[in-house]
């Protein structure tokens, strides 16, 4: 078991017996004589061979392959519980396992399950993460992320050659070759089936005063309570990248996002109003989450490389970023305690992990207990004791800190949750929200005999909704199916109410 070297707290364990699994899914042999088994698609996606697929999904596909070192070679096929299979380890190969497709072709017919964006990559700033490049009669690379996009240089990831090993490298746009063949002759191949996912994040402040959106045309926005009831929207500032979270600190006073750039980048509160916005430090990749602590004085993120990583706000300002430990898988959401010292993530291979300040800086990362499905939400308390995420049966499970100061789990909490659901816990732990796979917004909730629940607690949520509570857990905000921003409350008589609008409509 690893553990943190944290102070010693005594937690309240609300653990009941924790069932985990992988669901197995049949994969066509691909050619393979030897490789033939029925394998599992694994943690990373997607739900069953040549399924619909997300950008996020593609690319930690390709780095299992890369973080598995897994050799080139045109006649030996690869199956195992990450990646599915088998599929050849060459070039076309790697791009079929990373589509998630049913079988691996080849450079020339990998155009007849994708679309041509770009005839010649030479210049084409339009690449996205999971695109192939392609020379129809000879070689394919993956898109994996910019480096600077206005530079044109970027990663990508290959199976290379005879005698080297999967891995990402560095090419440009503006380059005369890529992979020693003139660039020219590569096009932008786009998998007909990525996934469309949709984006709608919110984010509540602790006193559950102020929630924050992004609006439906990108612009960062926020709604208000007063006395006469909710009111808003208005702007705060500047615009959101499309897979952009928004996230308040606890008193919202400050508000953290991605702008349409890749930048990390904040607005703030003052006398005169919201001003910014404002960058804060480093690039975040496709799909990156944000995580801040309650003093809004830390801010995590995924850089464009992979690595956990954070910016920290000095006397004098911004500084960072800097690694605090560890890679995240492509979805992997991010989750601070109230007091910054824990920040826990899911690692390329499903595991849920943490990494942990001392005296001496970040250390870590160290694995917690437990898988987590592709899509799985993850939230901690306040006290950073509990760990919410969903398991790879899609059931709600915890880890927590038990009276050793080690960690113990996963557990059940109760129910299942929603492919995309998020996850949020309120500060004192005892109440844990959610999507089932109905789309209603529901909740486990802890007590004297343990975890209970679900129960529903008012609403449907859209596809890709965000899902915040205040730190009493007594409201609960989300997108519902017509895009408003809406929540459920807890009434005097201590059941609940909703939902209600709020204002304004998200993306």
């Amino acid at each position: 078991m690893s553990f943190t070297h944290r102070r010693k707290r005594g937690v309240a364990m609300f653990a009941a017996a924790s069932l985990l699994g992988a669901v197995a899914a049949l994969v066509p042999a691909s050619g393979a004589s030897a490789a033939t088994a029925a394998s599992s698609t694994g943690t990373l996606g997607p739900a069953a061979p040549g399924a619909a697929i997300t950008q996020q999904q593609i690319i930690a596909r390709a780095h299992d392959w890369i973080n598995n070192a897994v050799p080139y070679s045109e006649s030996a096929y690869r199956q195992d519980s990450a990646v599915g299979g088998p599929y050849r380890q060459d070039c076309s190969g790697f791009v079929s396992m990373a589509w998630g497709l049913t079988t691996s072709l080849v450079t020339g017919t990998l155009p007849s399950v994708s679309t041509v964006t770009a005839a010649s990559i030479s210049g084409d700033t339009s690449l996205q993460p999971g695109d192939a490049l392609d020379y129809t009669v000879q070689h394919d690379v993956l898109f994996d992320s910019w480096v600077s996009q206005s530079a044109g240089t970027f990663n990508y990831d290959a199976e290379h050659q005879t005698g080297e090993v999967a891995d990402q490298r560095q090419g440009s746009i503006y380059a005369s070759t890529l992979e020693t063949f003139p660039i020219s002759d590569f096009e932008a191949l786009r998998y007909n089936n990525i996934a469309t996912t949709r984006t709608s994040p919110v984010s509540m402040d602790a006193a559950s005063n102020l929630v924050a959106f992004v609006d439906s045309n990108g612009n960062v926005a926020n709604d208000w309570a007063g006395s006469g009831g909710w009111a808003g929207p208005a702007l705060i500032g500047g615009q959101a990248r499309a897979d952009s979270p928004v996230v308040f600190d606890a008193n919202a006073d400050h508000a953290y996002f991605i702008d349409p750039n890749g930048n990390v980048a904040n607005d703030w509160a003052g006398s005169g109003g919201w001003a910014g916005p404002a960058l804060i430090g480093g690039q975040a990749r496709p799909g990156s989450p944000i995580a801040t602590d309650a003093g809004g004085d830390l801010v995590a993120f995924i850089d464009t490389n992979g690595n956990v990583v954070n910016d920290w706000h000095t006397s004098s300002g911004w500084a960072g970023p800097a690694l605090t430990g560890g890679q995240a898988r492509a979805d992997s959401p991010l989750a601070f305690d109230s007091n910054s010292d824990h920040l826990y993530f899911i690692d390329p291979n499903g595991n849920v992990a943490n990494d942990w300040a001392g005296s001496g800086g970040w250390a870590g990362p160290a694995l917690i207990g437990g898988q987590a499905r592709p899509g799985s939400g993850l939230s901690t308390d306040a006290a950073g004791n509990l760990v919410a995420f969903v398991d790879t049966n899609g059931d709600v499970a915890n880890d927590w800190i038990t009276g050793s100061n080690t960690w113990a789990g996963p557990a059940l909490t109760g129910g299942q949750a929603r492919a995309d659901s998020p996850l949020a816990f309120d500060n004192s732990s005892d109440h844990l929200y959610f999507i089932d796979p109905n789309g209603n917004v529901a909740n486990d909730w802890a007590g004297s005999g343990g975890w209970a629940g679900p129960a529903l607690i008012g609403g449907q949520a859209r596809p890709g909704s965000g899902l915040s509570t205040d730190a009493a857990g007594n409201l609960v905000v989300f997108v519902d199916t017509n895009g408003d921003v809406a929540n459920d409350w807890i009434t005097g008589s201590n059941t609940w109410a909703g939902p209600a609008l709020l204002g304004g409509t998200s993306r």
